[in-house]
Formats: structure tokens, sequence, C-alpha cells
């Protein structure tokens, strides 16, 4: 899906509607693009330490049957993180037992949500 940038007019000036959010609320869109950032180098460190096969589930991704089975397990990745979430929230608990804060577990949904929609592009892995 590529996003395109629709064009407003603002004080009869010309901004595209990324500059306009940034004009808009500095401090969000360089926290968002700080985190994005941080959640890219936190991929690049797990697909160093486990390789794409953790997440094609040691096949090819060939097949539209390899494809859902790498998409199930990235759900019940997923899936794992948000009951986390659940149980920290509805405890009203800023950490895991394990000390892992909770932001971590947001973290983690946003970035397999991400490796789901590249496994589904078909550029797992290449």
């Amino acid at each position: 899906m590529e996003i395109k940038e629709r064009e407003l007019l603002t004080n009869t000036e010309r901004l595209t509607i990324i500059e306009q959010m940034e004009k808009d609320w500095p401090k969000m869109t360089q926290e968002f693009k700080k985190i994005q950032r941080e959640q890219y180098v936190l991929f690049l460190h797990k697909q160093h330490d486990y390789g794409p096969g953790n997440i094609s589930v040691g096949t090819q991704l060939q097949t539209p049957e390899e494809v859902k089975l790498s998409l199930t397990g990235l759900w019940f990745r997923m899936n794992d993180k948000i009951q986390r979430l659940k149980t920290l929230l509805m405890g009203g608990k800023e950490a895991a037992v394990n000390g892992e804060p909770i932001e971590d577990a947001f973290l983690d949904v946003s970035n397999y949500g991400i490796m789901a929609t590249i496994v589904k592009n078909g550029k797992w892995g290449k």
C-alpha cells in the first residue's frame, strides 16, 4: 500500500500533509519517528540473532500454505503479546513479572504486524 501525499492550502502556503502535521505536532511526530527507528534497530538485532527462518518456520514461503503457516505463527506471537498487555493493563501494572516494560509489548505487537506484512508481500528473507 503506497500512501501519496495530498496537498493542503494553509495560510496561502502550500504544505503537504506530512509537512503540516510535523509543523502542527512536532513533538508527537518526532517521537513517532524515533520509536520507528528504535523498532527497526531491534528488528535488525533480532534477525541477526534468529535469522529469517524463525519467521518462515523453516519454509521458503513459496506456497500459499507456507505463507499461511508463517502468518499463523506471527498471529500467535502477536496474540501472546496482546494477552500480556491485557493482563498488565487490567492489573494496573507498568511491567511484567520479568521486568519487561509495558511499552516493549506494544512495540513487539507493532513489529510483528510489520513482519506479517513483509511476509504477505512476499519479501521475507529476500
